[in-house]
């Protein structure tokens, strides 16, 4: 492996400044300055495990409604296939005049409380994900983080007429005291942000997750609630206070919307209060797991189950149909 230390620059002297809502403030950081030490580090990194955009969603809100500021930075030309994920360009009449690049930083943030974190934004690495995870695994020992929290979005087969769900993963289960066991054991396609919490684990660090369960007929759309859902449980488990109001308006706003457009398709209408009684059966029988135990069966016979893919598909294909 490569050092690990090449692969990002803290900004500990300089002209680095703390970001607000309302633009730069506040002195040059240091290593030495006590707000240099956020007992939590939050990573949500987008690609392949943000469904519904939910841990983007989470990080564009706090970025916007709390202080923050920059204090590393990793070098994302060794982690990102730009052939893979293109960035856009924009070219105005006879010549080119931007490009959105990538970045992946971590930035210092500070609750409604003033109580300050870390978080951790950008792009899933294409490669390295090894020496990615050791240099992060560095970067929480300089900073002298206790806790690291990842936050992801899955796609899954619930209505949004239900209340949003969540997986909750940890290195110790007394993090997660409480929260329901939704598997046994599975395999999944393995990818950064796990990646990371399963690196940090076997290195000795508290290391835990939320993976908030998507309709997956929305996994594709901005879908708001779950990245409230994400911020109320992170909360939760770390005493952090967020801000949640205008991302709950936004939550309302799109069931309203996505209310209306399933509501104007007989077919789709239908579909969703299949799934509805389906999801209705296996909560029903379900309740909180202790581990080693197996999930409750859905109570509803083989021919009353709705089909997940058949439901998104026929969803998917109104809401292209429609305009906006």
């Amino acid at each position: 492996m490569l050092d690990p230390h090449e692969l990002y620059e803290v900004l500990a002297t300089g002209p680095a400044q703390p970001q607000t809502p309302d633009g730069p403030a506040g002195d040059a950081v240091t290593s030495e300055d006590p707000a240099f030490a956020p007992l939590v580090m939050v990573h949500a990194l987008s690609g392949f495990v943000d469904a519904g955009s939910a841990s983007s969603l989470a990080v564009n809100h706090l970025l916007a409604e709390l202080s923050n500021r920059v204090v590393a930075r990793f070098d994302v030309d060794q982690l990102f296939d730009y052939r893979a994920r293109r960035p856009r360009m924009v070219f105005e009449g006879d010549r080119f005049t931007s490009v959105d690049l990538p970045e992946l930083v971590l930035h210092e943030v500070r609750d409604t409380s003033d109580r300050r974190f870390l978080l951790l934004t950008g792009p899933e690495p294409d490669v390295q994900w090894q020496r990615f995870a050791a240099a992060v695994e560095q970067l929480t020992q300089h900073f002298g983080v206790d806790l690291a929290v990842g936050l992801q979005g899955v796609p899954w087969a619930a209505p949004h007429t239900r209340p949003v769900g969540m997986t909750a993963h940890a290195s110790d289960r007394m993090l997660i005291s409480g929260r329901p066991r939704w598997f046994g054991q599975i395999e999944v396609p393995g990818h950064a942000g796990s990646f990371l919490e399963l690196h940090l684990d076997q290195a000795g660090m508290s290391s835990m997750g939320f993976s908030v369960h998507v309709p997956h007929y929305l996994a594709q759309s901005e879908f708001p609630s779950a990245a409230v859902t994400l911020l109320t449980a992170l909360g939760e488990a770390t005493g952090l206070t967020l801000p949640l109001s205008g991302l709950a308006e936004a939550a309302q706003s799109v069931l309203v919307d996505v209310d209306e457009q399933v509501a104007a398709s007989t077919e789709t209408s239908a579909a969703v209060e299949s799934l509805e009684r389906q999801y209705d059966a296996v909560t029903a029988g379900r309740g909180l797991l202790a581990p080693g135990q197996e999930g409750a069966m859905p109570l509803l016979p083989d021919d009353e189950m709705a089909d997940g893919d058949q439901l998104a598909a026929e969803l998917e294909r109104y809401l292209r149909a429609e305009d906006g």
